[in-house]
């Protein structure tokens, strides 16, 4: 049976690729942007089964009233694809207050606002599903990226514990956890802080200079496969709380997660000396 898709943030990468194959496919795609020109040609392609909107994902009430309007034309959403993102690189102290609000404001709230704004219409309709685009940067942090992985450290908790909370109403979701990917996430999609010089020689510089002389070619992820895997996700009648896409993200996250129960396990003495003496 068909489906019918909200997804945020189609106007490149990750959701314009899940929109153009979902609709070559047969479903109906109601994808949000900030520019409909960029739509123009899927528009011309598939006609009414490409239903879009622009969206202000930092305005609850242009969200709500976006969502509304896609329900109310379309009849229902069966997947809400929360995409709509963009990374924030510079160090911590380099990273000014208006960049680090805008970040949380897009990343974090953003996404928190359209699953919100989307949940009434789940729950009436008897279920549906949820892909939360996270990161592989949701669990593993990198020099430069803090306010980013903030963002998407945030909403892993966020959907966390929203899935048992939705769960009774048939209603499921997944974080999707990429790594590195060639769209243009890194390139002129992302915003920079101003670099101090104090970091020229730290982590953070080496970091920079790394980034700089291995441009695209330092991801592995293809866009074209990471949307297909997440679409067959997304129909499998039962969905997984993580998705990880890549393998630089399992490499990634394999690491990390070992570590860091390896770091928890050895403090098992010290955690079970601190409750309330029997």
């Amino acid at each position: 049976m068909t489906k019918t898709w909200l997804i945020t943030g189609t106007s490149g990468g990750f959701g314009r690729a899940m929109a153009e194959q979902l609709l070559v496919r047969g479903d109906r795609v109601a994808a949000t942007t900030r520019s409909l020109t960029s739509l123009d040609d899927l528009a011309t392609r598939f006609g009414e089964r490409l239903w879009r909107s622009e969206l202000d994902i930092t305005d609850n009430a242009d969200i709500v009233r976006v969502v509304q309007k896609a329900v109310a034309d379309l009849g229902r959403i069966d997947v809400v694809v929360s995409n709509a993102g963009y990374g924030l690189f510079g160090a911590a102290e380099e990273v000014s207050d208006e960049q680090l609000v805008r970040q949380l404001d897009v990343n974090l709230l953003g996404s928190m606002r359209l699953v919100r704004a989307a949940l009434p219409h789940l729950r009436g309709h008897g279920g549906g599903r949820i892909l939360q685009v996270s990161s592989v940067g949701g669990q593993v942090a990198y020099p430069t990226l803090g306010v980013y992985h903030a963002s998407k450290w945030g909403i892993e908790g966020f959907i966390e514990a929203l899935i048992p909370e939705v769960a009774p109403f048939g209603i499921q979701a997944t974080l999707v956890e990429p790594g590195g990917a060639r769209t243009d996430w890194a390139g002129s999609s992302a915003e920079r802080a101003q670099p101090l010089s104090a970091y020229e020689e730290s982590t953070v510089g080496a970091m920079r200079r790394r980034m700089a002389a291995a441009g695209l070619g330092a991801f592995r992820g293809d866009p074209q496969k990471i949307a297909r895997a997440m679409i067959a996700c997304a129909d499998e009648p039962q969905a997984p709380r993580r998705l990880a896409l890549g393998s630089d993200a399992y490499e990634a996250l394999h690491s990390t997660l070992t570590a860091r129960l390896a770091a928890l396990e050895a403090q098992q003495a010290i955690a079970f000396s601190t409750d309330v003496d029997a």
